[in-house]
C-alpha cells in the first residue's frame, strides 16, 4: 500500500513538474507566428507579430536602438525580452545571449524565441514541446517562426515574402511577411491581435526618439489589415512632419508636396486638410486655404473654433481682414 501510494505521489509530482513547464500564470500564451528583421542599410530593426490571443504586442515582441530585437513566445517567457536585450548590451551576440537564457530556463522545451542584434547577427529557437505546426527558418538579416500553425506552411511564406520584397522599407517589409503568413493558413485557431516594433539601428542617447515605430492592434477581426491602415497612417503623417519643417524654411513647394502626400494617402483626414489650409493661410494663398477651410467646417464646425484660437499663439498670422474670410 505504501508503494502503491508513493508511485502515486511521484506520478502527481511528474504531472506538476510537466504542467509547470507548459504554463504559469504570470506567463502568458503567445502561440502565434513573427518575424524578427534588420535593414542592412538603415541598420532599423524590426519584429513583427500576429496572434489569436488579445494584445500580443504587450508579451512578444521586444527592442533596444542600437542594440537588437527579440520575439518571445509559444509558452511565453518574458525575460526574455528584457534579458536578452541586457545579454547584447553588455556584448553578448544574439546567438550567445539566445543561448545563455536557454541553458537558465528549466520550460525551455516550450519556448520559442528569435533574437537579432545590431550587427545583423541572429539565430532562433523552436522547443520541442512546441504546439505543431511549429517552426522557425533564419536567414540574412532575419528569422521567421511561428507555433501552433495551421499547416507547415507559415514559416516559408513569410520567409519567401520577406526575401522578395528586397528594397522596400523595413516596417512594410515586416508587414509583408506577416500578411504571406496569414494567406497560407496562419493560427489554427484564427486572429485576434497584431504589433509591430521598429528601433533604430543605433542609439542616439535618447530612446525617446530611438523608438522608430510602435503600433499595436490588441483585439480586432482582421488585425493585419488595421496594422496596414496605421502603418499608411504613420507614413502620412511623417509626410506632415516634412511638410512643417518645409513651411519653417519658407519652402512652400516642397511643403505642399509634402502635405499632398499625406492627404493622398488619408484624404478623408480632416486634421491633415485642416492644417495644409492654415500653412496655405500663412503663405498667402488666401484663395485656397478658403476653399479647404469651408470644407473642412461643414464637415466638422469645431476646426472653425479651432481657427480663431489659432492667432493667439502665432499659429495664424495673417491680417485682420484676410483673417475673418478665414472664419466664415
Amino acid at each position: 500500500m505504501k508503494r502503491c501510494l508513493s508511485l502515486f505521489v511521484s506520478v502527481l509530482c511528474l504531472q506538476s513538474i510537466a504542467e509547470a513547464q507548459f504554463f504559469n500564470k504570470e506567463q502568458p500564451f503567445a502561440h502565434t507566428f513573427s518575424i524578427v528583421a534588420r535593414d542592412p542599410v538603415t541598420g532599423e530593426m524590426a519584429v513583427g507579430v500576429q496572434s489569436h490571443w488579445f494584445s500580443v504586442g504587450t508579451a512578444v515582441p521586444w527592442g533596444e536602438a542600437g542594440v537588437g530585437v527579440v520575439a518571445t513566445q509559444s509558452f511565453v517567457n518574458k525575460s526574455y525580452g528584457i534579458r536578452g536585450l541586457y545579454l547584447m548590451h553588455a556584448g553578448k551576440s544574439a546567438p550567445e545571449a539566445l543561448q545563455i537564457l536557454l541553458n537558465d530556463d528549466e520550460g525551455r522545451e516550450v519556448r520559442q524565441v528569435a533574437m537579432l542584434d545590431t550587427n545583423g547577427k541572429v539565430d532562433a529557437y523552436t522547443g520541442k514541446n512546441c504546439i505543431d505546426f511549429a517552426s522557425h527558418i533564419v536567414g540574412a538579416n532575419y528569422s521567421v517562426q511561428s507555433n501552433m500553425m495551421l499547416n507547415n506552411r507559415v514559416c516559408p511564406a513569410m520567409s519567401k515574402a520577406f526575401e522578395a520584397s528586397a528594397g522596400k522599407p523595413l516596417a512594410e517589409r515586416v508587414l509583408i511577411a506577416l500578411q504571406a503568413a496569414q494567406q497560407v493558413g496562419g493560427d489554427i485557431r484564427g486572429k485576434q491581435s497584431a504589433a509591430l516594433l521598429v528601433v533604430a539601428g543605433r542609439s542616439t542617447g535618447m530612446p525617446w526618439n530611438d523608438r522608430l515605430i510602435d503600433l499595436r492592434v490588441d483585439d480586432h477581426e482582421k488585425p493585419l489589415d488595421e496594422l496596414d491602415r496605421l502603418l499608411r497612417l504613420y507614413r502620412a503623417y511623417q509626410h506632415m512632419d516634412k511638410g512643417d519643417l518645409a513651411t519653417e524654411k519658407n519652402d512652400m513647394e516642397g511643403a505642399m508636396k509634402e502635405y499632398g502626400a499625406a492627404m493622398k494617402l488619408f484624404p478623408g483626414n480632416l486634421e491633415m486638410q485642416y492644417w495644409t489650409a492654415i500653412t496655405l493661410a500663412n503663405n498667402k494663398k488666401l484663395a485656397e486655404a478658403k476653399v479647404l477651410l469651408q470644407k473642412i467646417y461643414k464637415a466638422d464646425p469645431n476646426w472653425r473654433e479651432l481657427t480663431k484660437r489659432l492667432p493667439k499663439v502665432k499659429l495664424l498670422t495673417v491680417p485682420e481682414a484676410d483673417y475673418q474670410q478665414l472664419i466664415q
